[in-house]
């Protein structure tokens, strides 16, 4: 909610535009920082004491910022506010409390409520800075984590506590995540689609409303139109890409978008209808790209390296908005927004260039099952026994986790006879 209307309120502080995008990206690098060390710490300790902790100290920073009478106090408040890394441990508990086989749909509703509410957020947020102003949305951000609180303690189950590989780094596979080139893509990718995005929430607010004399109300009602037309384009360019396999045309498409966008915002006359026509043209490269990258780290991502993958996935989008944030500010004051604009096209090319040279994913889904403890004799035959069944490409099992990680081509897997086979082995070991 903040994104959209922070530059335009720090106006009225002793804001410098690198001080404004410091204050829109430093929640970024403290949630980049903190993201994996919070999710290892609740193996440790526990899910709900590592969570309730960060919902203390998101709230604390809300304090911080709503109290706030310079940029610097709100560049702080923003900071704490970000230190509340949970996203991690909740992925954890998540894992904790769904079975291996149901998973990967309790993660993708997940992924759909973040996404709904990055958008329904970008309209609320100058809606809401028109009532209560910048302090009284900090403070209702602040509220919002003490109620969460609650839930997380009193509704929220509890679970035995264990370590996922496929929402979890291990630590272990750092390095061999970093160093796989097609990860390493579309760890750039999120970068930069998240550096650039923030570095336009610098300048577009104060665009809109100082050279077209848009209000905040009238400028969420511009982006809740803008998005909602974004999604229609979204869904079919997404059935394209997983159906019918053509992910990376649909990839490449989105970047040149994003392209296309961000060079008509540099170059064309500042008017409500070539804005609002570029503001679409972004969204709808953003929104394809944000909800294909998670799919595309999955299918890339080691059989048994997801969830470090994801971690370092995740690090990276964070670490891309406090950039975007800065680098944003930095040109804004030193060229305005013209500037801003084209080096964005300039950096776009680049990645567009980057990930040209990515090789075309194979449409594999990640699926789990739990096996049990099993003796080394079953152990060692087990992976040939699943890559039997159709539709499995690869197949491993973990023993220290009891559980069966497969790839698998939906087009001919059939869920049934993976179950199947699981209660199979597990009888054997029974008996």
């Amino acid at each position: 909610m903040l994104l959209p209307v922070l530059s335009l309120h720090l106006q009225g502080y002793d804001s410098s535009p690198a001080l404004i995008g410091i204050a829109i990206g430093i929640y970024g690098l403290s949630q980049a920082l903190l993201q994996i060390p919070f999710g290892m710490l609740s193996d440790r300790i526990g899910r709900k004491p590592v969570i309730v902790f960060g919902l203390l100290l998101f709230a604390a920073g809300s304090v911080l910022a709503a109290n706030a009478d310079s940029t610097m106090e709100i560049i702080a408040g923003r900071a704490l506010q970000g230190s509340g890394a949970i996203a991690s441990s909740i992925m954890a508990l998540l894992a904790d409390l769904t079975r291996e086989e149901q998973r990967t749909k309790a993660m993708a509703t997940i992924g759909m409520t973040i996404g709904a509410s990055f958008m329904l957020s970008l309209a609320l947020g100058p809606l809401l800075a028109s009532l209560i102003g910048i302090s009284g949305l900090f403070w209702l951000t602040a509220v919002a984590a003490l109620v969460m609180i609650g839930i997380v303690r009193f509704w929220v189950p509890e679970a035995e506590r264990r370590h996922h590989r496929d929402v979890q780094p291990v630590p272990a596979q750092f390095l061999q995540v970093i160093k796989d080139g097609q990860l390493l893509r579309l760890d750039i990718s999120i970068f930069v689609l998240h550096a650039v995005m923030t570095a336009n929430f610098v300048v577009l607010p104060l665009i809109l409303r100082d050279q077209l004399g848009l209000s905040d109300v009238q400028q969420g009602m511009l982006y809740l139109g803008v998005l909602v037309a974004s999604i229609l384009v979204m869904f079919p360019l997404i059935i394209i890409a997983e159906r019918h396999r053509k992910m990376k045309p649909v990839f490449l498409l989105s970047i040149g978008l994003l392209g296309v966008a961000q060079l008509g915002l540099g170059l064309m006359p500042i008017n409500l209808w070539l804005v609002g026509l570029a503001l679409l043209i972004f969204f709808i490269g953003f929104n394809v790209l944000e909800a294909s990258l998670p799919s595309l780290i999955s299918k890339a991502a080691p059989i048994t390296s997801k969830g470090t993958a994801l971690g370092v996935y995740s690090t990276a989008q964070f670490f891309g908005a406090f950039v975007g944030g800065v680098s944003g500010g930095l040109l804004m004051g030193k060229g305005g927004a013209e500037l801003l604009f084209l080096v964005s096209v300039a950096v776009i090319a680049l990645w567009w260039l980057i990930m040209a040279t990515m090789t075309p994913p194979a449409h594999l889904l990640t699926r789990m099952v739990n096996v049990g403890t099993i003796d080394e004799q079953q152990a060692g035959g087990l992976a040939g026994r699943f890559l039997q069944l159709a539709g499995v490409a690869e197949a491993e099992y973990v023993a220290e986790d009891g559980i069966a990680y497969l790839k698998v081509d939906s087009r001919e897997f059939n869920q049934e006879s993976l179950q199947a086979l699981a209660l199979q082995i597990r009888a054997g070991a029974a008996v």
